[in-house]
């Protein structure tokens, strides 16, 4: 995914002779990350945003790019993509610059009370205030573990649709018993662009994790001999010609039958890794990082949490939470921006000096 044409991306590291000075480093480039740099900007307040992967917009457009998000405030329905490209629009006045395929090594407090933060690439910064919203850290699919398996990750096997495309026409072997398996088999079911020549789902019972309605409507297409569905788990394959060909597929039986694909999709879920930040001091409670309520601050003063990565009594994990905690932790960041300025409320319906910020015209009323 290309960023919006007006975002600024730092594609190379070490072109400061010395570190990158700034107000605000955001570390996470989702939706809440984006949004941070919003609430900031209002602030006069400019970021820096660092993200693992090579493009903004998190698990929105990692997992579920053309997927359906129906809890956004006054937006009925979008999907991720739809919601990442309407983010990079609205923080375009901000002029924040993006450093991605790049992660968070080193954060270290400094004397005069900066940070100095380092990334993988070397690229340094020593800035006042540091927002995290790495959702709840990088993804890692729960593989299948199968002998002779993993060579055909990324050709015949994928943990991940990102082009479902590409899958039109094949004959698809679902792997899981969750949401995802479910809705890519309903997916490539129906007609369209990306309806497979056949779909077999697998799960290693008759019981599943996903919306009951998802079910009712797999089990409907079995009826109709639309698509197939074996209980039984994956125990080996067969190949020929260095492609996969079968698999085998042992059922509560006993029984090993051979099931013959063209692709084979994998979704046990995702495991969630916090990676470096695990490191950094901050106060931790199940691999989420613990923040007060009224200025989603860590136990270090000056570093912020928001989004999916953070806890506290009630969270909620649900982007538009997200979104009030950056408001919150915007405000409760001026102060070490700022220790000199009083920060008022203002409205971006009234304000002429928010107004000019974001560089539109005030309104005028008869």
């Amino acid at each position: 995914m290309e960023p919006n044409a007006n975002v600024e991306i730092a594609k190379t590291a070490g072109t400061h002779d010395g570190p990158i000075e700034t107000d605000a480093v955001i570390v996470g480039a989702g939706p809440v990350g984006l949004f941070q740099v919003f609430e900031l900007g209002l602030l006069e307040i400019k970021a820096h945003i660092i993200d693992s992967l090579a493009y903004p917009g998190g698990q929105c457009i990692e997992l579920y790019p053309d997927k359906p998000i129906y809890d956004i405030p006054a937006v009925p329905v979008c999907t991720g993509k739809e919601l990442t490209d309407n983010l990079l629009k609205q923080i375009e006045p901000f002029g924040a610059t993006f450093h991605l395929g790049q992660e968070v090594t080193v954060v270290q407090r400094q004397d005069d009370g900066r940070f100095c933060v380092e990334t993988s690439k070397g690229t340094r910064f020593l800035t006042k205030t540091i927002f995290i919203a790495g959702g709840v850290g990088s993804f890692q699919p729960r593989l299948l573990r199968v002998d002779g398996l993993d060579k055909y990750d990324g050709t015949q096997l994928h943990y991940r649709v990102k082009n479902p495309s590409q899958f039109a026409g094949k004959n698809l072997v679902i792997v899981g018993g969750g949401d995802s398996a479910l809705d890519w088999c309903l997916n490539f079911v129906q007609e369209g662009p990306h309806k497979a020549e056949s779909v077999i789902l697998i799960h290693r019972r008759d019981g599943f994790k996903a919306a009951p309605a998802s079910v009712a409507k797999m089990r409907e297409l079995c009826d109709a001999y639309e698509m197939q569905f074996l209980v039984g788990q994956v125990s080996g394959i067969e190949e020929a010609d260095g492609k996969l060909t079968h698999l085998k597929v042992t059922g509560s039986d006993g029984i090993t039958r051979l099931v013959p694909l063209d692709v084979l999709m994998v979704f046990f879920g995702l495991s969630p890794k916090l990676g470096p930040i695990a490191e950094w001091g901050l106060n931790l409670e199940r691999k989420q990082i613990v923040v007060d309520t009224e200025k989603f601050e860590t136990n270090t003063p000056g570093i912020f949490a928001v989004g999916d990565v953070n806890t506290y009594p009630g969270k909620k994990k649900l982007i538009l939470s997200g979104f009030h905690e950056a408001a919150l932790a915007a405000f409760g960041a001026a102060p070490y921006i700022f220790p000199d300025k009083r920060i008022h409320l203002q409205y971006t319906t009234t304000s002429p000096k928010l107004h000019k910020v974001l560089g539109v015209e005030t309104p005028t009323f008869d």
